[in-house]
């Protein structure tokens, strides 16, 4: 399947949680502290590379792939590379949001199944303590059948659009690295796509 197949199918995936997230924000009362980026900034966040399949694929279109890929490579963190930090305020934003990956998009509106097959909200401490209210009518709600994406069942569909690609599940700056390495591998020998009617 082309790059272009794949990140087309990865953004119609995208779209659909877009709308599942926000009609699960509407319902529950959750939502993000504004400009708050704190779950980007742990070391340990893993992504696959097919989510930031997208991502890569507009750097290639805007030349800054290879630049980016060479940044990738000399990079000594393990923060995620698209999150900017504001130092003054200890804040910070992606500078990426419409390519942010599929881990991005479900953490903090999404959940997982615990050990009974319940399913548990995963969000960070900030919305568990900042929006305690909301967070534990929201939790008795998804027990008693309130609708929310759940983390295994869009992966599951992830990898069905690139098994190889979908289910590697690595650290995140490896991740965008792996996307960018299959963009400009597929187009090593092979004409780039027209970006005008990308842009259509």
């Amino acid at each position: 399947m082309s790059i272009e197949r794949r990140v087309q199918l990865v953004e119609s995936l995208f779209h659909q949680l877009e709308q599942e997230t926000a009609q699960f924000k509407q319902a529950s009362g959750i939502g993000c502290v504004s400009g708050c980026g704190k779950c980007c900034t742990y070391p340990d966040v893993e992504a696959s590379p097919l989510e930031f399949l997208p991502w890569a694929f507009d750097l290639f279109l805007n030349r800054e792939a290879e630049k980016t890929l060479a940044m990738l490579k000399e990079t000594k963190t393990s923060t995620c590379l698209i999150y900017k930090p504001l130092a003054i305020i200890d804040q910070g934003r992606c500078s990426s949001y419409n390519y942010r990956g599929l881990i991005c998009r479900l953490f903090g509106f999404a959940a997982n199944s615990d050990k009974y097959g319940n399913l548990r909200l995963a969000t960070c401490k900030i919305i568990k303590e900042g929006q305690a209210d909301n967070y534990n009518s929201t939790a008795e709600a998804i027990s008693k059948g309130l609708y929310v994406p759940v983390f295994t069942e869009y992966y599951m569909q992830l990898n069905q659009i690139d098994f190889h690609l979908g289910n590697i599940i690595v650290p995140v700056n490896k991740a965008l690295r792996m996307a960018l390495e299959e963009v400009l591998q597929y187009y090593a020998y092979r004409p780039s796509p027209d970006v005008k009617k990308r842009c259509l």
